[in-house]
C-alpha cells in the first residue's frame, strides 16, 4: 500500500517542481528569442523530467506507483490510452474546421513549410507527395511515437498523476482534487508560454492571457482523463503513454493554413479552445462514472 504524501512534502515537491523548471523554462525561452530553437527543444525535453525531481526532492516515494506493469484483464487500457488521443483530436479537428471551414488547408503548406527544400526534392524524386509524408507522419503517430514519448512523458507523469494527484484527491475529493490538479499542471507552462508563444503562438485573440486560460483548462481536461486510466490499472506507464500520444499528434496543427499557424488558440490540435471539446465532453462523462463508482462503493 502506498504511503500517503503528507503536506510538507506537498509543499516542498511544489517549490522544486515549479521553481527548478521555471528557471529552465526562461532559459529556454531567452534561447528560442535569440534563433537559437535546437536548445529550446533541448531544454525543454530536459524539463519534463523536473516533475520526477520535484518527487525526489520531497521524498515522496516512487513504489507503489505501478512501474511493473500488471494488466492482466486490463489490457484495452493499454488500447485506450494509444487512440484515445486520435478520437479525441480527430473529433476536435473536425468540430474546428466546420467552425472555421476557410482556414483548412487541403495542400498542407505549412507542413510542407517545414521540410528542406532539398529533402522535399528527394521526396518528389521517389514519387512522395507532402501528403504521402502526412500520412506517414500520421501512422507514426498512432503507432511507434506515442511509445517513444512515453520515456519523456513519464518524467512528468511520476510528478503529476504519481505524487500531486493522489495528495490532492485525498484532500478536496476526486473529481475537485484532479481539476485543480490540472490547472497547476498547465500554470506549470506559463513561462515558456508568455514569453516564447509556446502552444499558441502569440498573435491570437486574447494574448497571451486567453492562452494561459485554455492550456490550464487543457492539462485539467487530459488529467482527468489519464487518472481515470491510471486508477483503473494502477500503472504509471499508462497515462505516460497516452501524453506521449497527445504530443505525436500535434501533426494536426499543420491542417490549418500558414496564415493561422500563430493562432491555435481555437485549434485545431486538441489544445484550442473548440478542438478541445470532444475531449471535455469525455472528461466530463468520466467525472460522472467515478462519482457513481464512488457512490456505489461506499454504499457497499
Amino acid at each position: 500500500m502506498r504511503e500517503k504524501t503528507t503536506k510538507k512534502q506537498f509543499i516542498l515537491y511544489m517549490i522544486g517542481t515549479f521553481g527548478i523548471a521555471w528557471v529552465i523554462q526562461v532559459a529556454a525561452s531567452l534561447l528560442a528569442q535569440n534563433g537559437n530553437t535546437l536548445a529550446f527543444t533541448a531544454l525543454l525535453s530536459i524539463s519534463m523530467f523536473v516533475p520526477t525531481a520535484g518527487t525526489l526532492i520531497a521524498r515522496i516515494p516512487l513504489k507503489g506507483m505501478g512501474f511493473i506493469p500488471k494488466l492482466r484483464g486490463k489490457v484495452r487500457f493499454v488500447f485506450l490510452a494509444l487512440w484515445t488521443p486520435l478520437v479525441i483530436t480527430t473529433l476536435g479537428a473536425i468540430l474546428y474546421f466546420i467552425v472555421f471551414p476557410d482556414r483548412y488547408d487541403p495542400d498542407l503548406t505549412a507542413l510542407a513549410s517545414t521540410v528542406p527544400e532539398a529533402a522535399m526534392a528527394q521526396y518528389e524524386a521517389a514519387g512522395l507527395s507532402i501528403m504521402s509524408l502526412a500520412v506517414i507522419s500520421l501512422i507514426g503517430a498512432i503507432t511507434y511515437a506515442p511509445f517513444i514519448n512515453m520515456i519523456l512523458a513519464l518524467g512528468e507523469e511520476i510528478g503529476w498523476r504519481g505524487a500531486m494527484y493522489p495528495y490532492l484527491k485525498d484532500r478536496f475529493g476526486t473529481t475537485p482534487g484532479r481539476i485543480i490538479g490540472g490547472i497547476i499542471w498547465g500554470m506549470w507552462h506559463w513561462p515558456v508560454m508568455l514569453l516564447a508563444g509556446y502552444e499558441y503562438g502569440t498573435d491570437y485573440p486574447g494574448a497571451p492571457f486567453l492562452g494561459l486560460f485554455a492550456f490550464a483548462l487543457f492539462a485539467a481536461v487530459i488529467g482527468i482523463i489519464e487518472d481515470y486510466y491510471y486508477e483503473k490499472t494502477g500503472c504509471i506507464w499508462i497515462p505516460a503513454l497516452f501524453h506521449g500520444a497527445i504530443n505525436a499528434l500535434n501533426i494536426f496543427c499543420y491542417l490549418s493554413k500558414m496564415e493561422y499557424m500563430d493562432q491555435m488558440i481555437f485549434g485545431p490540435h486538441v489544445i484550442g479552445l473548440i478542438s478541445g471539446i470532444p475531449a471535455l465532453i469525455l472528461a466530463i462523462v468520466l467525472c460522472i462514472i467515478s462519482g457513481k463508482n464512488k457512490t456505489t462503493k461506499e454504499t457497499a
